[in-house]
């Protein structure tokens, strides 16, 4: 779209806005925004700056426009930096996504911005640093508009942390975006931007974009670039919400770990399907033992119908380990981050941090302790006996989680810690494996239920397998299309 088809647009919308003014109607569509934009991925609106269809800027304001719209009914994006996205929009660097609008999470540093970790606790903490994930989204071209909402230091699988409020579902403003990275799912499920990042420490990526009907990628452990400290002991990696495969492909292109230092063979941009028939392993019962919902049945049922009909060989797999000891050691590893942040804010502690951080880290104190040295080992244990299994299988696809997107307040952090604890590991029951494991994993959004919540489809590979998973991705989308889907609470409907 040219400047001039710009104008042209605008000027369209201000006389249909005066005409239907006078008669006390005024049409969605006229607030609608420029829909070409919605229909061009990350990698497309690129494009379309490199070739002068469409500027930077543009770009900028009508991102800017669309969060203004949305954000007030979805509270997705809690930190806004629109006038210096604009300030930068003419002056990015010229990498592969040369002023597309992109979205940092909360809990990820950006110099001179806030970085509250979703926490009254650290309202007023402005990043003296940007991190090197942050600085190789921006050194790829992208504009970075502002963060995204997250529970309290991504903590739980819903995102409605008392310091900014909930996070509401696109598809259903009533559900849950999932977490811990739901404003940025949320965000890119309306259309707010074409991507989004997240972080995923036990699922918070691969969680709302099953949510929220995204597609989302949990790397292996090392994979991104310059890793520094390891959190969460290694359980967390860096990632993106996009609405495409090839969009995660070359947003994980631009953000491995490259170079002679690399921990992994860099796997570069995946661009289309693999001619190689997979053996795939189908996992339905989670750690706890426990069957998935009905209608996730339903659909996971549906998926490995889908793969066979691909020419996939599908056959039920059993983990080969203790999965409830697996869970009690996740949950040591989880919850020592917690017991940091109260021995951090001292006697403020329960003023400062919410109910459940507070729960968390009285488990680690009262058993997690104890359990941590023998958690390490464990999962060491469980990262061989996976790549044992891969051995056998090329992929296991399960549930992303146990039940389809909750209505929002089920998992609060004001809820009691013994019910989250129980209730909340066994809803996330499949994403937590492979954080331990430290192999990767992926939600691919190809059902949704019969009240039209996104339910998505869990695959994991071997350690370094991104490319498998991204080529099995490439041909599920061609296979079963979901980018035409859009939720009713977005800039397509809205």
């Amino acid at each position: 779209m040219a400047t001039m088809n710009r104008r042209h647009f605008l000027k369209n919308s201000v006389s249909t806005l005066c005409a239907t003014a006078a008669l006390g109607a005024i049409p969605k569509a006229v607030f609608a925004g420029d829909k070409t934009l919605l229909d061009a991925d990350a990698v497309k609106q690129a494009e379309m700056v490199r070739s002068g269809e469409v500027s930077a800027r543009y770009l900028a304001e009508e991102a800017i426009a669309r969060i203004k719209r949305l954000n007030p009914s979805i509270n997705a994006v809690i930190t806004p930096m629109f006038e210096a996205a604009l300030d930068r929009a003419d002056h990015l660097p010229t990498g592969p996504f040369q002023g597309v609008p992109y979205l940092l999470k909360d809990l990820m540093d950006y110099k001179g911005g806030r970085t509250a970790f979703g926490s009254r606790m650290m309202m007023g903490n402005i990043s003296a640093d940007t991190h090197v994930f942050a600085a190789a989204a921006e050194q790829a071209g992208l504009n970075i508009f502002g963060k995204t909402n997250t529970p309290e230091f991504g903590l739980l699988g819903t995102t409605e942390p008392l310091a900014f409020g909930p996070t509401a579902n696109p598809w259903n403003l009533k559900y849950s975006a999932g977490g811990s990275s739901g404003g940025a799912a949320a965000a890119v499920a309306a259309g707010m931007v074409p991507a989004a990042q997240g972080s995923d420490g036990g699922g918070s990526v691969r969680i709302p974009a099953s949510c929220c009907g995204l597609f989302g990628v949990k790397v292996s452990r090392r994979r991104n670039v310059w890793p520094g400290r390891l959190a969460l002991n290694g359980l967390a990696v860096k990632g993106h919400l996009t609405r495409t495969v090839r969009d995660s492909a070359a947003l994980y292109a631009v953000t491995e770990w490259q170079g002679a230092d690399a921990a992994l063979p860099p796997v570069g941009f995946v661009t289309g399907p693999a001619k190689k028939r997979l053996k795939i392993g189908l996992q339905l019962a989670n750690l706890k033992g426990n069957m998935p919902d009905d209608d996730v049945a339903s659909a996971i049922t549906e998926t490995a119908a889908l793969c066979r009909q691909l020419g996939h060989a599908v056959e039920e797999v059993a983990l080969p380990f203790d999965t409830k000891l697996f869970s009690r050691y996740f949950t040591a590893m989880w919850s020592r981050v917690p017991a940091g942040l109260v021995d951090k804010a001292g006697a403020a502690a329960p003023e400062v941090l919410e109910p459940w951080t507070l729960y968390l880290a009285d488990y680690f104190k009262n058993t997690g302790a104890d359990d941590f040295k023998p958690a390490l080992a464990f999962m060491e244990s469980v990262q061989t006996e996976m790549e044992t299994l891969f051995g056998q299988y090329d992929v296991i696809l399960s549930p992303v989680l146990t039940s389809s997107p909750l209505p929002l307040g089920q998992h609060a952090p004001t809820k009691p810690g013994d019910y989250l604890m129980e209730d909340v590991m066994n809803y996330v029951g499949y994403t937590p494996l492979y954080n331990g494991s430290g192999q990767p994993a992926m939600s691919v959004p190809l059902n949704w239920n019969e009240k039209g919540l996104p339910i998505g489809s869990h695959f994991g590979a071997r350690l370094g397998g991104e490319r498998t998973l991204f080529e099995l991705a490439y041909e599920l989308e061609q296979a079963k299309p979901w980018k035409h889907k859009w939720a009713p609470n977005s800039a397509y409907y809205t």
